[in-house]
């Protein structure tokens, strides 16, 4: 019996979280989880988004799945998921980008490569101050006397700010874990991605720290890449990169794009790993206006549920369950709507529907077989409901 933190998250991650659920235990695993109450839901019943009774028990479990929580844009609460990786110092973000099928991919290429995100420093450290405020005005007046600048001189007035601090130690450390993991996941490269030409202090401190990290894993070769070359080689070249190791913020943005490389968030996996503690939960977020649809694609987070069994030394479930959703994305008769279009779509050269790289449905009827007037019989996607698409998972699960 395994003991493991749960967290449902908001929107549509407690219907998600269920289907994984589910999944596992037609797996004959035996775990005992532990909800945990985190998120918009808390805020809604006048609690904290995050107690400190919640961080307690997930350092006490070591691990914990995680449903998406909601994140207002430019305004109202901090992100939880950001305050939970700070107070848990789950210093790592490891996002695995791999090919499940190529007619889910815009470039129709076996994607396998590795984003390992810097969780804890960099804009994402939370250090802002906003426009208008005397505690800015006061924090420009303080940058001036030490740099010139016309753009803080000028608009001192209109300003906000949000620092980027990057520490040599977080920065050795986040490099340390990323060469180990390299190493013991039998990968041959690692590239280290800044801005450095720009920003030679901040990710100036990241490339020359990582690079000097480098050199004590002679096996396993690095190269340094500027972050806009990256993003314009990741489309054309994918295949000549293996590991990437970045910032905080380029980490965030390269996860979403090698994302649509092989089909969208609806794919992407991720473990936030720390000391003592690892979060499983998927890249994308709560997509509130969906919550109770079931339309939704679950892959993502049944790829972090494979990444928790082999953590806990569970590879035979692990198996059967990575298996049995590889086995159903390919036939495509029981997959939600975006896996259902991507199919078609790329199998006939056709344009991707906007909104199918999000994973977002486009409200087209379920249970509708997409291209039945094709003259390749096999071309028969059809779209279900997220619980049609477990039930499929689960018997082939059970039939293995």
């Amino acid at each position: 019996m395994h003991d493991i933190a749960l967290i449902k998250g908001d929107g549509t991650g407690p219907e998600l979280i269920d289907i994984v659920l589910d999944c596992i235990d037609a797996t004959g695993v035996s775990i005992n989880w532990h909800i945990l109450q985190a998120g918009l839901q808390e805020i809604e019943a006048g609690r904290e988004a995050l107690s400190d009774s919640t961080l307690s028990a997930l350092a006490s479990f070591g691990k914990a799945l995680k449903g998406p929580l909601i994140t207002p844009i430019g305004k109202g609460m901090r992100s939880v998921n950001v305050r939970m990786r700070q107070a848990l110092n789950l210093y790592a973000c490891v996002r695995p980008c791999k090919t499940l099928d190529k007619t889910l991919s815009p470039i129709k290429k076996d994607i396998d490569l590795v984003i390992v995100r810097e969780n804890t420093e960099d804009v994402y450290a939370g250090i802002e101050f906003e426009q208008g405020k005397a505690n800015t005005k006061a924090i420009i007046d303080t940058m001036l006397t030490h740099t010139s600048s016309p753009l803080l001189s000028e608009k001192k007035q209109e300003l906000g700010l949000s620092l980027k601090p990057i520490s040599e130690s977080g920065t050795r450390d986040i490099a340390r874990f990323t060469f180990e993991y390299a190493r013991r996941q039998k990968r041959h490269k690692v590239s280290i991605i800044t801005k450095s030409n720009i920003m030679k202090y901040s990710d100036g401190l990241f490339m020359h720290t990582a690079l000097d990290v480098a050199k004590d894993y002679p096996d396993i070769a690095h190269e340094h890449v500027l972050i806009d070359a990256l993003c314009m080689k990741l489309v054309l070249e994918p295949e000549n990169f293996d590991v990437l190791l970045l910032p905080n913020l380029y980490g965030d943005i390269v996860s979403d794009l090698c994302a649509g490389l092989i089909g969208g968030l609806g794919f992407a996996p991720g473990i936030n790993v720390g000391t003592h503690c690892s979060i499983y939960e998927a890249t994308h977020g709560a997509a509130p206006e969906f919550a109770g649809t079931h339309m939704l694609n679950p892959s993502a987070l049944l790829l972090c549920a494979v990444s928790l069994l082999r953590d806990i030394g569970e590879t035979d479930a692990a198996n059967r369950l990575l298996e049995s959703l590889l086995t159903v994305i390919k036939k495509g008769t029981h997959v939600t709507q975006d896996i259902a279009e991507l199919k078609h779509a790329h199998k006939n050269s056709t344009s991707i529907p906007l909104g199918i790289p999000l994973g977002i449905p486009l409200g087209i009827p379920l249970d509708a077989p997409f291209g039945a007037s094709s003259e390749d019989p096999q071309d028969n996607y059809k779209a279900v409901t997220n619980l049609a698409m477990r039930d499929e998972i689960i018997k082939h699960i059970r039939a293995h």
